[in-house]
């Protein structure tokens, strides 16, 4: 199935998105902080096996790990529990939450506080896109090979004027900043310092069903392995 094993000699993948078999025990502290802080999309493609503590394992789950198991599974429900996970990877949540942000991949538009951006439908298919990879940059090219199916980059400018208007309506809906321009012409979604909705914190949430990590406590409870006197 391509599945990468995580191990004490493994160092964190950043640019591939393999399903992941993350064994807690086995791997380095700060490889597992950095899992543990990674984006959803990230974590939920992870089946933690080794956590012997039940209450362990079900606050993976709420923070949007694949599955977790317990110590020595067998290798038939490890296959089926990968197997589900292959198969979750395949598919597409309907909303995503960017801070006050909502995005709907049904009705292809965005709400702020109950109002609608009113989106065109490239506009939502970029903002959608930026959304795959939260504060990482997604290279020009790959926007007009995603969104306009373009293998070479065209004379015009109609990426630009697209994210400039859309940058218009967000800033309209109090969102200025969200849409980060890097220095190659790269394009990001801001991970965090999201202007101006009252009664949010500005820090974004990726893909609805999947709770935000710190719960309150930084990076969370650090498995029992780790924790020192």
């Amino acid at each position: 199935m391509g599945w990468k094993l995580l191990g004490e000699h493994d160092v964190l993948p950043q640019g591939e998105f393999l399903p992941l078999l993350a064994m807690p025990e086995r791997v380095r502290i700060s490889e597992w902080v950095t899992l543990s802080g990674a984006a959803p999309s990230r974590r939920r493609r992870a089946l933690v096996v080794g956590v012997d503590d039940a209450l362990e394992r079900a606050r993976l789950l709420r923070l949007g790990f694949g599955d977790a198991m317990g110590p020595q599974p067998e290798l038939e429900e490890l296959e089926i529990r990968a197997l589900r996970i292959c198969e979750a990877m395949q598919s597409l949540p309907r909303f995503r939450q960017v801070g006050p942000l909502r995005l709907d991949l049904l009705h292809r538009d965005g709400v702020v506080a109950g109002r609608p951006l009113g989106l065109h439908p490239r506009e939502f298919a970029l903002l959608w896109r930026l959304a795959d990879a939260p504060g990482e940059p997604v290279l020009i090219g790959s926007l007009l090979k995603d969104i306009w199916r373009l293998a070479f980059r065209p004379e015009t400018n109609s990426l630009a004027v697209h994210i400039s208007r859309l940058r218009g309506k967000l800033r309209i809906a109090g969102l200025d900043g969200l849409i980060e321009t890097l220095p190659d012409g790269a394009y990001r979604l801001a991970v965090g310092g999201v202007g101006g909705v009252p009664g949010t914190n500005g820090s974004p949430s990726w893909d609805t069903g999947y709770l935000p990590l710190d719960e309150g406590s930084g990076l969370g409870k650090v498995p029992a392995a780790y924790h020192t006197t």
